[in-house]
């Protein structure tokens, strides 16, 4: 499945301009050895190894061969590949950089498990290296990220899988969710509520010394360098072993350097689901409100005053307009799931249930034969990796695709950016730009370190 043209920057510049010349643009490799031999196991390597990069990895075994991992941190890396060889027998290479994965022609694709500041990046990196991709949720820091991912990913052919599980696991209920919407159920659309859970903020956390073997410099990448961060209690589950409070390890997604918080944690998977429902992944909204909202720590100009506590959000109400002027509302109270109101009733759905009297009468009116698969786009695959192999065989783009996350995720990224800013935001979703306001346009990219830049 081995496709083992690279693309340079000269390589690049010259498809961008054919693609401009001729309108379209034909992948790095039109036919892949996956294509000729659809038997044939494709050969994967995943860079983060931290609990959802064993996650997805563990989970892949059963359709791929691992023929090398790549982590910071030489602990977590080495767990790993003895858990490999473990659950396979494979025994595979292990490397603090990554970009000796990509150096790699014997492997077809990477998946990408690291955190959200790496993401843009490496994932750039790896198609233009001629690999196909898999990459966590959330896909982006920034806006401006998803627009590069786009166009890289029409301008090498990649196939590109974001890790928005939902769509396809969790029994399918998302899935049959959209169908209950699609068949007319709750009648038309009247209002959409996401909770995605609140959050808490932390104690002053002491910068001390950089643990041995995590490559503190080289994890911070493209965010500014500071001090390493961490109190002494340790955190449960999660791979265990780290510090509760952190400005690393699994404490990272609270913090704006690094993430977006529980808006693009949570908020990734139910915001998606709710704007694949509303038929708005091809769009967004127009205006997003901060109702309410509460930070750990204060904010001037849209940055947080000090360096040493979480700075994301704690609790929040958001309010973004969609088409037809249908509220989602955003919110950290309440159950954590998707609550879809109608004309002609309501249901709640999460990774544990669907409930309410739609779903209950589907005991005496089930749903039309074929209605999830419609809403799938045919066989549903029994999970997200195995639809990230069969588009890498057919060389089309799999259900969670780079345009409709990004999508979506413009959303999650204008409501952390109102928060920031306290004031409410239009959005012009086919310029894709803020309207009027060039200071909260400033926050839709950022700066790359110096020695961190995305390499072209």
């Amino acid at each position: 499945m081995t496709s083992k043209r690279k693309f340079n920057r000269r390589d690049f510049i010259q498809a961008t301009s054919a693609a401009t010349a001729t309108g379209f643009f034909m992948g790095t490799s039109a036919v892949s050895r996956g294509q000729d031999s659809p038997n044939e196991r494709p050969v994967f390597a995943t860079i983060g190894l931290r609990n959802q990069g064993w996650t997805i990895t563990s989970k892949s075994t059963k359709f791929a061969d691992f023929a090398a991992f790549a982590d910071l941190d030489e602990t977590v890396l080495g767990e790993n590949l003895a858990k490999l060889k473990e659950r396979t027998g494979q025994t595979a290479d292990g490397y603090a950089d990554y970009r000796k994965v990509l150096d790699r022609d014997d492997i077809d694709a990477v998946m990408i498990a690291a955190p959200d500041h790496w993401h843009t990046k490496i994932s750039v990196e790896a198609m233009l290296a001629g690999k196909d991709v898999y990459c966590e949720k959330p896909l982006t820091l920034t806006i401006d990220e998803g627009k590069l991912i786009e166009k890289v990913v029409k301008q090498t052919g990649r196939v590109f899988q974001v890790g928005t599980m939902q769509r396809t696991e969790c029994d399918h209920r998302f899935l049959k969710a959209i169908a209950l919407i699609r068949d007319g159920r709750i009648g038309e659309i009247r209002k959409v509520t996401c909770g995605i859970n609140g959050a808490t903020g932390s104690p002053v956390i002491p910068a001390i010394d950089v643990p041995k073997g995590l490559d503190w410099d080289t994890w911070l990448g493209p965010a500014p360098k500071v001090p390493y961060r961490a109190l002494p209690e340790m955190r449960e589950g999660y791979g265990g072993g780290v510090p509760l409070y952190t400005n690393c390890h699994y404490a990272w997604r609270n913090w704006y350097e690094y993430s977006g918080g529980q808006m693009n944690d949570w908020g990734a998977h139910h915001v998606d689901i709710a704007t694949w429902a509303l038929g708005a992944d091809a769009t967004g909204p127009n205006k997003v409100t901060p109702v309410s909202f509460s930070l750990p720590v204060d904010y001037k100009d849209g940055y947080p005053t000090v360096s040493d506590q979480y700075n994301s959000p704690t609790k929040f109400e958001i309010h973004a307009n969609m088409p037809g002027d249908i509220p989602l509302v955003i919110t950290s109270e309440g159950d954590n799931g998707i609550l879809f109101e109608g004309t002609k009733g309501r249901f709640f759905v999460n990774r544990g249930k669907l409930t309410g009297k739609p779903v209950e009468d589907l005991e005496t009116n089930p749903l039309p034969e074929g209605a999830v698969e419609a809403v799938y786009g045919g066989p549903v695959s029994e999970n997200h990796t195995a639809n990230w192999i069969a588009a890498m065989n057919s060389r089309e783009q799999p259900i969670s695709d780079v345009w409709s996350h990004n999508r979506m995720l413009e959303t999650c990224h204008l409501a952390n950016i109102a928060i920031r800013l306290g004031r409410e935001l239009k959005w012009d979703p086919t310029k894709r730009e803020i309207i009027g306001d060039d200071q909260a346009n400033a926050f839709l990219s950022r700066e790359s370190r110096k020695g961190f830049e995305i390499s072209m």
